[in-house]
């Protein structure tokens, strides 16, 4: 494991105790927990994420920092029936994975980049479409 990737995890850990723990915002952005099943290993995996309400539905952009495709991104694709998202102070809720495509991308990007205008900078330097998608709940409500 590199130095990056161990910060990164430290990071990501601190930040679901805290989402847990004290509150479902940081950094002026609604943040949620997702829940996969690692692709290679098949353990439990749990992410920090900035969500976006949709529809009823949750929206998270696969950002990775510009660079690549995250490590959540990739366990849901592996495992789409592992998945859930946790909220502060709720249980978490099982949702299914939708990567969005054309012109449903399109609107759910604009919602995005609308709740959170620093997603439409980060784009710009990025190199490649970040994938969204929308975390669809069976029938539960996410905002």
């Amino acid at each position: 494991m590199s130095v990056w990737q161990w910060y990164q995890r430290k990071m990501n850990e601190r930040t679901v105790t805290r989402i847990r723990n004290k509150s479902g915002t940081m950094w002026g952005m609604d943040m949620v927990i997702l829940r996969t099943k690692g692709r290679k290993s098949g353990r439990p995996r749990e992410t920090p994420l900035s969500w976006f309400p949709y529809d009823g539905d949750w929206l998270v952009a696969a950002s990775g920092g510009g660079k690549g495709n995250p490590d959540w991104y990739a366990n849901l694709a592996a495992h789409p029936d592992a998945a859930a998202v946790e909220r502060h102070g709720a249980q978490p809720v099982p949702v299914t994975p939708v990567v969005l495509t054309g012109p449903e991308r399109e609107a759910a990007w604009n919602a995005v980049v609308s709740a959170q205008p620093r997603y439409a900078k980060y784009q710009k330097k990025a190199t490649r479409e970040y994938p969204v998608v929308k975390l669809a709940t069976a029938g539960e409500c996410a905002g």
